[in-house]
């Protein structure tokens, strides 16, 4: 047993017991786990402070990426309480340590008791309360994920039931994605070549065969696509009604828009810390180097641990200034995003994505008839949006009248863009064997992801942290002006429904393509 010294809680690691959740016992000691230590950067981050708001790999590593004398400091520790560390998994650019060992010795380490807990079929551990670590350790630790293994996201999806969709198929209301792709005006004669689309997925997964069936059904090449084990998640297809449709809905999408484009694949546990490790794992992949990542799935704000939101946040912070676009979908439940009052959701609502909120696209051959907000009441669901209670309002929001935060801290404006997500005019997709009509703003991120990777093979250099440039160009938008979300209502300019509006995707590739950025 190590010395005793004198410990500190870790800023931000509070937690309360997992609600609705029954306390199953102490976790078993001897169960072995694997924790990832977040570490602070070497040098503090600022977009605002990069020439061109962006910096090379090799100067992100050298100036940004954590200090190896914090790797060092922290693998000492983690000796002393017979933990080992995963050097193959851990990682000086993702700024994380990943520490293995039983249950016994991580409660010591981490000055926690682990327990088991039920919440419907998932058995999971946590701890309440915080953690806490020595002085000098604390001091180089961002946050410590693992720990705590509840399933916090959700994906923001919603699949019509057999008849709506037969009646929507019928109807001509259903589209295929590159029907919408036309209809919003998007670039011709580039298929998003020499790009990759990474795709974060917290659970589901695709069966090569369909991929095959539904992409030689539009008459369209069966685009590579890559399987990345993040934390042992892994593409474990079961059924239609499972998130195996989230997964076929962001391939179809992506794929079937720029086809041209390689699509990776991040599969990962639904935890904080697998989210963040597939997040931070995919914008530092340089294998696959993705340029632009789609993320379909989220929580509210509120269900997120300050650490590990921050943690998260800073990972996009770390994308943005690599000149990765991240388009992430705003939520399917209205302006309380599930909760009581409003509510954003994460990470739609970090100041380094571009956040995706949704429409009801109706339209008449080639022509967009009309587009409102999405909202099918409460049990239909709705477009998330509203203002963060967490980060301040962005400088390049400023001038959208963003309403009033309810908190001091709070002030981002979510989402930022639009696109059609309505089940009622959804999305075709083919998902284990089965035909479905599909919406949500889960649909809406990887449209806005295909749509910039055609733009990024146009520039033949990523566009990068896109907001800046889109918040100076709103007339590149189909503005919305009618419908709700809840508590918010669509207007002309920027709202808390549908951001800027719906593209129009040349003028965004002209605006895009006119920006210094890059």
């Amino acid at each position: 047993m190590p010395p005793i010294s004198p410990r500190v809680p870790l800023p931000g690691s509070r937690r309360s017991a997992p609600p609705n959740a029954t306390d199953a016992g102490p976790a078993a000691p001897n169960q072995i786990l694997s924790v990832s230590v977040l570490v602070r950067r070497r040098t503090p981050l600022s977009l605002d402070a990069l020439p061109g708001g962006r910096v090379t790999r090799e100067e992100f590593n050298r100036t940004y990426a954590a200090d190896p004398a914090s790797f060092a400091t922290l693998r000492h520790f983690a000796h002393e309480f017979g933990l080992s560390v995963d050097e193959n998994s851990s990682s000086l650019p993702r700024r994380t340590l990943v520490l293995r060992g039983a249950v016994r010795n991580l409660e010591q380490a981490f000055a926690v008791q682990l327990r088991n807990f039920q919440l419907e079929e998932s058995l999971f551990c946590a701890f309440t309360g915080e953690i806490s670590l020595p002085q000098e350790h604390a001091e180089l630790v961002e946050a410590v994920l693992g720990l705590d293994t509840l399933p916090l996201a959700r994906p923001h999806i919603r699949i019509l039931s057999p008849p709506e969709r037969l009646k929507a198929q019928q109807a001509g209301a259903s589209y295929n994605p590159p029907q919408v792709a036309a209809l919003y005006n998007f670039p011709a004669g580039v298929t998003g070549a020499g790009e990759t689309i990474g795709i974060i997925e917290l659970g589901g997964g695709y069966n090569p065969s369909d991929l095959t069936t539904y992409f030689s059904g539009l008459g369209l090449a069966t685009p590579t696509v890559t399987s990345i084990s993040v934390d042992g998640g892994a593409n474990s297809p079961t059924t239609a009604g499972s998130a195996d449709a989230e997964v076929a809905l962001d391939i179809e999408v992506a794929g079937s828009i720029a086809n041209g484009a390689q699509i990776a694949v991040y599969f990962t546990p639904n935890t904080d810390q697998g989210f963040i490790d597939a997040v931070t794992t995919a914008i530092h992949d340089t294998i696959h180097n993705p340029s632009i990542l789609s993320i379909s799935w989220g929580a509210p704000e509120a269900s997120w641990t300050s650490s590990s939101l921050s943690a998260l946040n800073d990972a996009c912070q770390s994308a943005a200034a690599l000149g990765v676009t991240i388009t992430v979908a705003s939520g399917d439940q209205g302006s309380g995003d599930g909760l009581s009052g409003n509510n954003v959701d994460f990470p739609a609502s970090s100041p380094y994505v571009t956040g995706c909120g949704g429409t009801q696209l109706t339209s008449s051959g080639s022509t967009i008839v009309s587009e409102v907000v999405w909202n099918d009441g409460s049990q239909g669901g709705a477009t998330g949006g509203g203002v963060s209670n967490v980060f301040p309002l962005p400088s390049w929001q400023a001038g959208a009248n963003v309403p009033a935060p309810a908190t001091s801290t709070g002030g981002r404006g979510v989402p930022d863009v639009a696109g059609d997500a309505s089940p009622e005019t959804g999305y075709n997709i083919f998902v284990d064997g089965q035909q479905e009509v599909v919406g949500g703003t889960s649909a809406v991120a990887p449209l806005w992801a295909a749509l910039t990777a055609l733009i990024n093979q146009s520039r033949a250099t990523s566009a990068g942290f896109l907001n800046p440039t889109l918040y100076a160009n709103p007339s590149a938008f189909h503005p919305i002006t009618s419908g709700n979300n809840g508590a918010f209502s669509a207007g002309p300019g920027w709202n808390a429904c549908t951001g800027l509006g719906s593209p129009i995707g040349t003028a965004v590739a002209t605006a895009l393509s006119n920006s210094s950025t890059g």
